[in-house]
């Protein structure tokens, strides 16, 4: 996990784990040559595991243990050699995207890009304290011919509700519903309120009806999953977190916030965001 303790990378088999070494000697190295002790990121412990304390992204890569022991006294020296592949992953960053239909003025009235405006700004206002952002993905006007009702001008919206970084809120975070999820659930269940809130607000005027309303029952939400660039899911290829982002490997990019590392020959490096 990127960022993060690591578990303990163990020096041993399976087997060799439930046996007793006479004398054992470990060594670590890895894709910046021999690890020591010493060195604050990645540590080796007495009994021959690799922890790293703060894993970057530079850090991903082989690393290979040397392990030389006696099974017992009057053996010879025996030598064993593992090799790890070591990914840094971090969690998706993922948001909701949202689709509602407005009754509007016509499609050319100024009237639509102010109410559009100001919905943005609504919006924004009712998520800004979970730490998280609206951004407008599509705003369009159409004309729509309804079942007995003749023509009538609709604004079809698509807007996203993502979490920012904690630290970069209006607001610092410390305690353990600053997790993403949590704060992107709670911004989803203000913004269902607030539409259900237009319906109930509608349905008790006793006047005729403005002329840009919500159209009760077009909240449309879907949640989609998105990597940093640099990284990918790969279910095939990392089983084990199927859900993870993985750092992308040699051999693959990605450029953007999708979900894939797209294969490039000429990528050399770990967590490319480019095929050059």
């Amino acid at each position: 996990m990127l960022h993060q303790k690591s578990p303990h990378v163990l020096c041993v088999t399976q087997r060799l784990r439930n046996s007793e070494l006479i004398d054992p000697s470990f060594q670590w190295h890895g894709p910046k040559g021999k690890i020591v002790s010493e060195n604050s990121t990645a540590q080796v412990t007495s009994t021959g595991s690799l922890i790293f304390q703060n894993f970057e992204e530079a850090m991903s890569g082989v690393y290979t243990c040397f392990l030389e022991y006696k099974p017992t006294v009057e053996e010879i020296v025996k030598n064993l050699q593992l090799k790890y592949l070591v990914y840094a992953y971090r969690e998706p960053h993922y948001y909701y995207q949202f689709t509602a239909r407005y009754h509007a003025a016509p499609c050319n009235s100024i009237y639509n890009i102010s109410f559009e405006k100001k919905l943005l700004q609504i919006l924004s206002k009712l998520v800004l304290d979970l730490s998280c952002e609206i951004s407008l993905l599509k705003s369009e006007c159409h004309r729509v011919k309804m079942q007995r009702a003749g023509l009538q001008n609709e604004l079809f919206f698509t807007f996203s509700v993502s979490s920012l970084d904690t630290e970069k809120g209006p607001k610092p975070c410390t305690d353990h519903n600053c997790e993403s999820s949590k704060r992107l659930s709670k911004a989803k269940n203000l913004i269902e309120r607030f539409f259900n809130q237009q319906v109930e607000v509608l349905g008790r005027r006793s006047d005729p009806l403005p002329e840009i309303y919500y159209i009760e029952g077009t909240l449309q939400m879907v949640w989609i999953n998105r990597c940093f660039p640099g990284y990918g899911m790969n279910v095939l290829k990392h089983p084990k977190c199927p859900e993870c982002c993985v750092i992308c490997s040699p051999g693959s990019y990605n450029p953007r916030d999708g979900i894939h590392c797209l294969q490039c020959n000429s990528s050399l490096v770990y967590g490319a965001k480019a095929c050059v």
